[in-house]
């Protein structure tokens, strides 16, 4: 099978059109090679329109069609030699390239490089060593040919071909391009109608394609979209849930245990002829010792002292008590978690696309890791036999195990075993200097033999549903996990073998060694005056071990440049904290990085406004970056640029709109906004005032109409902005400043919503309580929310307090205003009082509305005692000690009123229960039912217990001294 699909990519870029394509003639010499060194893709492209330039339109379209078929074998030819394996069994330079290159070791490396740096977008490199590049360059040079696709309405395949070779483009280079990505999302743009037309299952193959792009240009929820619907056109069902089990050693009870219950909507069939043959003639069981009779990669034990290979559930049916009725499909219910069906393999993809495409670790916003690895277990345990699609669910679940102590060992093993793996499934006859791969890194896993392996067409069967990385891209990602665990050594080995050396001067610098990062980086960018570049002179004469070399004498630049030369001028600056190796940068490319950084380099130095034109130069070359147009956003805040602000975190948010802080901060900046002024910046009073005068020439009744022009609403930035931080609130929910904000702006509105500002407030109350106590809460919103349902409802007979308890059902059906703001005070705000006056006060008037004495006397004592208690009022002399004794007096007064007024009313039933025990109000005399029975005793206690403590400080010094006296005269004689 291996071999009928290495012949067939041999046998189409072997063909006479192919042949043609090449200018590869037997009977005639190649012309003028040092020109098709230079420019090959031209070459190409030129011949493209030799061979449609003539004939009939039938032969065009037969011609089209074979182009478009060499185009698309190309591409999955290089993707076999560099992400898949097996390695390919022909030489593609032989097939592409006229002898006179192919058989000359210097000038095959020649036109290779040459066409590494074709392939730079936006001053972006690809990876410069990349075998078989010439590939990947016919495929891209054919199926971005206009020419290719004819007059009228392209066809279909072709499109999603020319969409697929420029995401694989894209996903090789360092950073994702907005040249790129505009021409991708204008194809996927156009294809969302034909997409769907198409039937169920190509249409969840292609929707699958696309969720991996999304999540490729971070476009999480878009892709989670994409997924789900691909489910649902697929019929597959899957639920992430809980079951009882044991997930560590030691552990006698069963806990709940994640775990994804998934099952497809047909059984598998067609993976290989064992499973097929079980399939028909076998049971379940059967089928799953087929598919693990197949061959896949290894698969590495954990081998903890603690935790289990895997969860062991529980045998028990029974479900977890927290798993409402209705969450999940009774037939995903009925399966066992250890003995799920196998998948269909695109179901396997979904999986393990939904678990990559989470990017965040918050548990606010999104799944954690700890929810992402049921989803790669599911498909290694009973998922998908596909090599490819068991290859990645591997990687995926060694990227989530890595950050975790316990497993972050087998996730490192686990990503080297896939390294070693891949390297010898890609390893070609020559590497790309035309040579024998013997400086290939050795592995410690023996290489498969072919019976052990599968063969190309199933590995390629959904590549680009998977989107697997290249074999210098999982390389690169392991030597990123060595620095992570500390072996610098080891990760500056990979990355130099790669001729990775941004990332060798970035580890360096991580490790304080910046002299040596910065010799590196100006070595790759510079050489000695007297010297003449060749690739040879700079990688072999001077090594980047020479410590003796003296790098800062090296002022003539490399031409040409090395195709990641924008990178590195970049890297650069941040060593030597030098902006002109930014404007280099930009000069040469047009590097929106180069901006990025100037606009930070700036900020650091307080120079707003070039920060700003920085950051405006980068976003015109790449106006997709959602963190450039915030921190825009941010710099235009400072230099109170209120519409720009809004222009720039509007931007972003179109971009990203999970981002709360970007809502947040454009809130802010709407709330500076002048009420005459737009979001785009106009005056609106002016602009109508021009208006007014330019039409004072034309008839009465246009006159009247102009004068009618409403004023600008005041209030209508307050009102964006409160929508701003609701939506900020809703994203994170967890942040105290943004509800803060949100309660700030609601009290601004006209009238104000109060069930959000009840919201707010009891949010803050949740996360602030615990470190500030009642600080957390708005004295004066929470007055004008008890003053606001005070005058709702004025009747004293007519309170909220006969409507059923707070803790009954109806509670919750019946929300309200009234309801809330109950609940709000007596249980979140009454047990958090201690020394807060208006706080007790605040309660005290509330209980007074709702006809019950007993609090409200409580509430007065409270805040009594509240007053009294601060120190300083005693002595006269002291600095505020007249404020706080005037308090003192203030609050004696207040609570002898409330004895008076209050002491001899009768309790409620209610109070009366709380206070009569179980018997409540049943025989009990009128004496017993009232609020304070000795009520004067008590005011004429808390008066003279505050003159006596006063009278040293106070007496024939104040007013109030006289006041307090002249009560406590009056109460003797009641």
């Amino acid at each position: 099978m291996a071999e009928s699909a290495k012949d067939e990519f041999y046998h189409i870029l072997k063909s006479q059109t192919a042949r043609t394509l090449f200018n590869f003639d037997d009977d005639k010499p190649s012309r003028s090679l040092t020109g098709f060194e230079y420019g090959w893709m031209i070459a190409i492209a030129g011949k493209v329109y030799g061979l449609l330039g003539h004939g009939d339109d039938r032969v065009n379209e037969a011609m089209r069609k074979e182009l478009y078929q060499i185009g698309v074998t190309a591409l999955d030819a290089f993707l076999q030699s560099n992400v898949t394996g097996p390695p390919l069994a022909w030489n593609s330079a032989e097939l592409l390239f006229p002898p006179e290159i192919s058989k000359s070791a210097e000038r095959l490396r020649k036109i290779r490089w040459i066409l590494t740096l074709d392939l730079s977008v936006d001053g972006e490199a690809v990876h410069k060593l990349i075998p078989n590049v010439e590939l990947f360059c016919l495929a891209k040079a054919l199926l971005n040919d206009e020419r290719l696709f004819g007059p009228g309405r392209l066809p279909l395949q072709y499109r999603w071909a020319r969409v697929t070779v420029n995401f694989w483009h894209q996903k090789m280079l360092n950073e994702n391009t907005a040249s790129l990505q505009e021409s991708i999302y204008q194809d996927l743009d156009s294809l969302e109608e034909d997409l769907r037309c198409q039937k169920s299952e190509e249409k969840a193959r292609r929707l699958v394609q696309r969720a991996t792009i999304h999540t490729q240009h971070g476009f999480d929820q878009r892709a989670r979209e994409d997924l789900g619907q691909a489910a649902k056109e697929s019929g597959f069902q899957y639920k992430l849930t809980g079951r009882l089990g044991k997930r560590t050693k030691f552990q006698e009870k069963d806990l709940s245990q994640l775990v994804v219950l998934a099952k497809s909507a047909d059984p598998v069939r067609g993976e290989n002829a064992s499973i097929s043959d079980a399939q028909v003639n076998g049971s379940d069981s059967d089928l799953k010792d087929a598919s693990e009779a197949k061959s896949k990669p290894q698969n590495l034990d954990l081998n903890d002292d603690t935790l289990l290979e895997s969860i062991e559930f529980s045998n028990s049916p029974s479900q977890p008590a927290e798993e409402k009725e209705g969450d999940i499909s009774p037939s995903l219910a009925a399966l066992d978690p250890t003995d799920q069906p196998l998948l269909q393999p695109l179901d396997s993809i979904i999986l393990l696309a939904y678990a990559s495409s989470i990017t965040n670790t918050s548990p606010s916003d999104g799944l954690t890791r700890e929810e992402t690895l049921p989803y790669a277990f599911r498909v290694l345990q009973q998922g998908s036999s596909n090599w490819q699609i068991y290859t990645q669910a591997l990687l995926v679940r060694s990227r989530i195990e890595g950050h975790k102590s316990r497993t972050v060992e087998r996730s490192v093993l686990q990503l080297q075993a896939l390294v070693d793996q891949v390297i010898v499934e890609t390893g070609g006859r020559e590497d790309v200097d035309g040579q024998k791969e013997n400086s290939a890194p050795s592995s410690f896993l023996p290489k498969p033999s072919w019976s052990d392996s599968a063969p190309a067409s199933e590995r390629l069967q959904y590549i680009h549903q998977l989107a697997s990385p290249t074999r210098w891209e999982l390389e690169a990602e392991l030597a990123s996990r060595w620095v992570s665990l500390g072996a610098l050594r080891t990760a500056l080995e990979i990355y130099q073998r790669l001729h990775m050396w941004a990332e060798v001067a970035l580890c360096w610098a991580a490790s304080d060694r910046e002299d040596k990062a910065r010799k590196i980086v100006r070595q790759q960018l510079y050489m000695p005056a007297n010297e003449t570049w060749s690739e040879e002179n700079l990688e072999h004469k001077w090594s980047i071990d020479d410590d003796d070399l003296n790098i800062d004498d090296w002022t003539q630049e490399q031409y040409p440049f090395p195709a990641d030369a924008a990178r590195l001028w970049c890297i650069l600056g941040d060593l030597e904290n030098s902006p002109s190796a930014y404007e280099r940068a930009w000069e040469v490319y047009r590097y929106p990085r180069a901006q990025r950084s100037l606009g930070k380099y700036y900020f650091k130095q307080g120079d707003l406004k070039k920060a700003d034109e920085a950051y405006s130069k980068s976003l015109k070359v790449n106006a997709l970056n959602h963190s450039t147009w915030f921190s825009l956003g941010c710099v235009r805040l400072q230099l109170e640029d209120w519409a720009g602000a809004v222009d720039a975190f509007g931007r972003a948010i179109q971009i990203e709109d999970q981002d709360a802080e970007s809502w947040s901060n454009m809130a802010a900046a709407l709330l500076q906004m002048p009420a005459e002024v737009s979001v785009n910046g106009t005056d609106q009073n002016k602009a109508t005032k021009h208006d007014t005068s330019t039409e004072a020439t034309t008839t009465d009744d246009e006159d009247i109409s102009t004068a009618n022009i409403p004023p600008p609403d005041p209030q209508k930035h307050i009102k964006e902005a409160f929508t701003a931080l609701k939506r900020a609130a809703a994203l994170k929910h967890d942040s105290h400043r943004i509800w803060q904000n949100l309660l700030n702006v609601s009290v601004k509105l006209s009238p104000p919503p109060y069930t959000d500002i009840i919201i707010a407030q009891t949010r803050l109350i949740d996360l602030r309580s615990k470190s500030e106590g009642e600080q957390c809460v708005d004295v004066e919103v929470m007055e004008g929310l008890v003053a606001h349902l005070i005058a709702i409802s004025p009747s004293p007979t007519d309170n909220i307090d006969k409507n059923p308890p707070l803790e009954s059902s109806d509670s919750k059906t019946k929300p309200g205003f009234q309801r809330l703001l109950l609940t709000l005070i007596q249980t979140r705000i009454v047990p958090l009082t201690t020394t807060s006056r208006r706080l007790h006060l605040l309660v005290a008037k509330l209980s007074l509305h709702l006809q019950k004495p007993l609090a409200t006397l409580q509430a007065y004592e409270k805040a009594w005692r509240v007053t009294l208690n601060r120190p300083g009022w005693e002595e006269a002399g002291t600095r505020g000690a007249e404020g706080l004794w005037m308090e003192v007096v203030d609050a004696t007064g207040e609570l002898v009123d409330a004895y008076e007024s209050l002491g001899e009313r009768r309790r409620e039933e209610a109070e009366g229960k709380e206070e009569g025990g179980e018997g409540g109000q049943e025989g009990k005399s009128e004496w017993e039912m009232m609020v304070a029975k000795d009520w004067r005793f008590k005011a004429r206690a808390a008066v003279r217990s505050v003159l006596g403590r006063a009278k040293e400080g106070w007496e024939g010094r104040s007013e109030g001294y006289e006041r307090l006296r002249g009560r406590l005269e009056d109460l003797k004689g009641l």
